[in-house]
């Protein structure tokens, strides 16, 4: 072990292909509790009043699919802990409340295959900002234990507030509404 900046650097031995088969079998991306399934496109032609930079764009994406992918999980499993760092402000305390209700009815939903179509409409002139229409289309599952009691394929439309953080973009507000 050799130290950088006075800590310590470990050195490891690579990794070879069939333990990173062993790996994939036996510790699978997938999460049981969420179906990771999250596709995102971000349309940014018509954004003011400024243009959204080159890498500030794929970050937005990444981090909203991201996001997603926590609040499905959090939703299933009724779990705060996926949530942390994805959201803040009034979209994490909507979902603290919403999970905390959830905890005490015994239930939790289950949200597959989603699809998000996101067009950019403001872009605050100091970068501080972005507000997003999404278009989501998902498979809505409500569980009582592990029965299913209710199914439907939904298309919500959500305003959304982003902004950026330490780590990159996270969810300040989401609020369904009924159209664009």
């Amino acid at each position: 072990m050799s130290t950088i900046a006075g800590g310590p650097v470990r050195r490891y031995r690579p990794v070879s292909g069939l333990m990173i088969l062993v790996l994939l079998v036996a510790f699978p991306f997938r999460s049981n509790a969420a179906d990771s399934t999250v596709r995102v496109q971000l349309d940014a032609t018509k954004i003011g009043p400024r243009a959204v930079e080159g890498l500030t764009e794929p970050a937005v994406t990444r981090d909203y699919r991201n996001a997603w992918s926590s609040l499905a999980q959090a939703l299933e499993v009724n779990s705060l802990d996926s949530i942390r760092g994805a959201f803040t402000g009034d979209s994490q305390r909507v979902l603290t409340a919403t999970i905390t209700s959830q905890q005490k009815s015994g239930l939790h939903q289950r949200y597959l295959d989603q699809t998000h179509k996101l067009v950019a409409v403001f872009y605050a002139p100091e970068g501080d900002v972005i507000e997003l229409h999404d278009t989501a289309e998902y498979q809505q599952e409500v569980l009582d234990g592990g029965k299913v009691i209710q199914n439907e394929r939904v298309t919500i439309h959500y305003v959304v507030l982003m902004t950026p953080s330490a780590d990159g973009w996270v969810v300040r507000y989401l609020q369904a509404v009924p159209q664009f």
